[in-house]
């Protein structure tokens, strides 16, 4: 299983350096993870403001 980032996402950056394998960049509008790289760790979750990580 992967971790998406849902649309409430307001891009503030705090997941991108928690990923410990460099997954999360930003997208046009939010950030986005590379779902077939992500690891399922959660450290992304842990971090977010608004609970945009979530489990796929």
């Amino acid at each position: 299983m992967s971790y998406v980032i849902k649309d409430t996402c307001i891009s503030c950056g705090a997941c991108e350096p928690e990923c410990p394998v460099d997954v999360i960049s930003a997208g046009d509008s939010i950030y986005v993870i590379d779902e077939d790289g992500c690891i399922d760790c959660g450290a992304c979750a842990n971090v977010c403001p608004v609970d945009a990580p979530v489990p796929n």
